[in-house]
């Protein structure tokens, strides 16, 4: 009977040792394992893309520098479609901060309608152009995903506004004139996948372009007794691709 039970272990210990031989090695894991490669944000950029925007104005027309009645303020705006383009450079420091510097111009048809309760007068006013520079920071919440709140300067140059009076008769002009003022912003950037170098922007802004006071004139050119007094703020949101370089 010992014999029996000493032949029975050895031959559970020999299948034991049989069987684990056929199963696959385990591999050891690695320790000091580096981590998956962290895409860098540190560079410059150019980039192009589109967007829409909105304008609005309170205006006030004061006669030989005496206010008219609160009753003839106006607010008047407009909306349209813009292009823009944009360089800029950034740095990125402590794994997940980003700051950056950059600037960039828009293109496009903003229209809107511009009327005057103190005369009264009307007209249709479009901004021809803006450009912003200032700087961002970021915070990546994904190594491939940056947020970030952006501010700086910016300036916008609206065309002349051909006034007709209320009898349908064009009879004065609202010089052209380049707004100047700031802004504040707020977007994402995301870097493409299987394009390297190639990122996906979206950014909106508030831009404020503060009071400026504007003469009105005749058809001629000639200046009046009246002055209008313009505070212009606008709000954009644009998309871009950006190629990192």
């Amino acid at each position: 009977m010992k014999k029996m039970i000493i032949a029975a272990a050895a031959l559970t210990a020999l299948a034991s040792t049989a069987f684990a031989a056929d199963l696959p090695a385990r591999v050891p894991a690695r320790v000091d394992a580096p981590l998956a490669p962290v895409r860098s944000w540190t560079g410059c950029y150019v980039g192009a893309g589109g967007g829409y925007g909105v304008w609005n104005q309170d205006h006030t027309t004061v006669t030989s520098g005496t206010p008219v009645p609160p009753g003839y303020r106006a607010t008047t705006g407009g909306r349209g479609w813009l292009a823009t383009a944009q360089f800029g450079c950034d740095y990125q420091f402590d794994r997940q901060w980003v700051v950056g510097l950059f600037g960039d111009g828009n293109w496009g048809g903003f229209k809107g309608d511009y009327q005057d309760n103190a005369l009264p007068l009307w007209g249709r006013e479009k901004e021809k152009w803006a450009w912003a520079g200032g700087g961002r920071v970021g915070f990546l919440i994904y190594p491939q995903l940056l947020t970030f709140a952006s501010a700086g300067y910016t300036q916008a140059r609206f065309d002349q506004v051909n006034l007709t009076n209320s009898a349908g008769v064009f009879s004065n002009i609202l010089p052209q004139n380049t707004y100047s003022g700031w802004f504040l912003g707020t977007g994402y950037e995301y870097q493409i996948s299987w394009a390297p170098g190639l990122t996906w922007k979206t950014e909106y802004r508030w831009a404020d372009y503060g009071n400026e006071s504007l003469p009105i004139l005749t058809t001629t050119g000639a200046s009046t007794i009246y002055t209008t007094n313009i505070h212009k703020y606008e709000q954009t949101l644009r998309s871009q691709l950006n190629w990192r370089f």
